[in-house]
């Protein structure tokens, strides 16, 4: 089972930069060679050699999870779809966020009660910090940070609406070919949690 992580905090959705890493990828280039330009070319333009690194080795993580149907569809697909892919790979790589999404995002759905309050967000961490020691050991200050972003995510992948300090869930319309992909390879569970669907 994969780790807990609270790397999301400083890496964040990334969607230009996977966009970019797509397209290199489309083009010829294998992982190992985005590694090698991103940090020699600096082609995700970041303002350091360790944030160069840390940016790099997260959207190479996400690619390794994503094959050439997935990757043409962040490079050339429509927005919404380019997207959900994006928002799909950071469900299957950080394994604290696709709880969020099951627990809380898609009961939302479920219930009809489309906003995520503070209050959700702070009960689904008190929760975690309960059944898990590492969660526990992390500050109020990372806790924070990953509620923020994923606030941010969320917006930025058209799955919510900001609205002052809440998120409105706004249910996403995703490509029926893409739903039937994603299950037929065996993510059923990516696509429900997306589609808050039982």
């Amino acid at each position: 089972m994969q780790k807990y992580s609270s790397t999301l905090k400083s890496i964040s959705y990334l969607y230009p930069e996977m966009k970019k890493a797509s397209m290199l990828v489309l083009g010829g280039y294998d992982l190992e060679e985005i590694r090698e330009k991103a940090i020699k070319d600096n082609i995700f333009m970041m303002n350091s050699e360790s944030r160069k690194k840390q940016i790099t080795s997260n959207i190479i993580k996400r690619l390794e999870i994503l094959d050439d149907y997935l990757i043409q569809k962040i490079a050339y697909g429509d927005l919404d779809t380019s997207k959900q892919i994006v928002f799909y790979s950071i469900l299957k790589t950080d394994r604290l966020f696709f709880e969020f999404i099951q627990e809380v995002y898609k009961e939302k759905i479920n219930l009809k009660n489309n906003i995520i309050t503070d209050k959700d967000f702070n009960l689904f961490f008190h929760i975690k910090k309960e059944q898990s020691e590492q969660i526990n050991s992390w500050t109020e200050q990372t806790i924070k940070k990953l509620i923020q972003i994923y606030k941010y995510i969320l917006v930025e992948s058209n799955l919510a609406e900001r609205r002052k300090k809440d998120i409105y869930v706004t249910r996403p319309l995703m490509d029926i070919e893409l739903v039937d992909y994603l299950k037929n390879k065996g993510d059923t569970i990516y696509v429900e949690s997306m589609l808050g669907e039982i």
